[in-house]
């Protein structure tokens, strides 16, 4: 049976074509994208960083050394020249007890005195330097192993011979003066020292003859 042909009146409405779909924006990317192109750049950072210090920490170029300027050292005391220096060739002469023997056996080659004063606080001392030369190096320590053994005699200091005058003046060949002496080569150095006016520091005396044995340069 067949239908009869239907044709749409005017009251009837037509389907509504269907609005096709606007493109949205692009997706982004993922979070977990975005933190692994972040974590990749801080590394890279780390990465140049760690290869700028590990250059200056490892410059191969010398550091080129920083001149210091010299040590100046104050001497311990103010030596001030008080008699001489005096001169001479003759050591036997100008020498006593075994020392006096020595020189007549072994002469010297030079011998140079003087004396010294000193001040540390209310304490004045004198000091006698006594440079010798000696022939050789051996006659040299011969002549300080004598000198360094009690009751063997010595050089005459300048107040001992009479050289130096002054009443108030300690004597240095007495047994409270303080010895000390040193050999260097054919030379040695002998220093006898005491305090005026009785004053008594055994410490304080023994610094200023090790110090004095320096003195023994003033005297070539």
């Amino acid at each position: 049976m067949s239908h009869p042909h239907f044709t749409p009146g005017p009251s009837d409405t037509a389907p509504i074509p269907a609005v096709p779909a606007q493109p949205g924006p692009p997706p982004g990317p993922p979070r977990n994208r975005a933190l692994l192109l972040r974590g990749a750049g801080l590394v890279a950072i780390a990465v140049v960083a760690g290869l700028v210090w590990y250059l200056i920490r490892h410059d191969s170029t010398p550091e080129e050394p920083v001149a210091e300027p010299p040590a100046t050292t104050k001497p311990a005391f103010d030596y001030k020249l008080a008699e001489g220096p005096t001169k001479a060739t003759d050591c036997a002469a100008n020498a006593y007890s075994g020392a006096k023997k020595f020189f007549q056996d072994n002469p010297c080659k030079s011998l140079a005195r003087a004396l010294y004063t000193v001040q540390s606080g209310e304490a004045k001392a004198l000091v006698s330097v006594v440079l010798v030369t000696m022939p050789d190096e051996a006659k040299a320590t011969e002549l300080k192993q004598l000198t360094d053994r009690d009751g063997t005699g010595n050089v005459s200091d300048l107040v001992r011979d009479g050289t130096f005058h002054d009443t108030d003046a300690p004597k240095l060949s007495g047994d409270e003066a303080e010895y000390e002496s040193k050999a260097s080569g054919a030379e040695v150095t002998i220093v006898l020292t005491d305090f005026y006016y009785g004053h008594h520091d055994k410490q304080l005396l023994t610094r200023i003859a090790k110090n004095a044995l320096n003195l023994s340069s003033k005297l070539r």
